[in-house]
């Protein structure tokens, strides 16, 4: 049976455990690596994406970072409970032109008994910043 630990109910300690290891995992930028951490039903809302599964989620991820070329995340705790977290996230990338810009966003999570994320909801806004006005080189 497949485990991504920590696994709920979460502490605080260990719900940032996990948001860090979301974060490591995502900063990869490696698909399938990332994919893992979720079940094999997952369901995401990513802007106005609805994505289910794996292969989805792999196949979403593939074609983000093949667009968002550099990208650099950082998450921040926002709360949890048993088996939810909710965070606030950040990311840098710049396109194929040399555009930058710096997404903002919140997420809420839910995970099933084994650590593993079944639903993942993200609200984002993208906003064009300058190379010079970066906070994550």
């Amino acid at each position: 049976m497949e485990q991504k630990p920590p696994f709920p109910p979460f502490t605080e300690k260990t719900a940032k455990q996990k948001i860090q290891g979301a974060e490591d995992a995502w900063n990869s930028r490696n698909p399938e690596k990332v994919s893992l951490a979720y079940t094999i039903d997952s369901e995401w809302r990513n802007r106005t994406e609805f994505i289910n599964g794996r292969k989805e989620i792999k196949a979403f991820l593939e074609r983000k970072w093949n667009k968002e070329l550099d990208y650099k995340l950082k998450k921040t705790y926002w709360s949890h409970s048993n088996n939810r977290i909710a965070v606030r996230f950040e990311y840098e990338w710049r396109d194929n032109s040399g555009q930058w810009y710096r997404a903002y966003g919140n997420e809420n999570w839910e995970f099933d008994q084994n650590g593993l994320m079944k639903k993942r909801y993200a609200s984002i806004n993208d906003l064009l910043i300058e190379e010079f006005d970066r906070k994550f080189v």
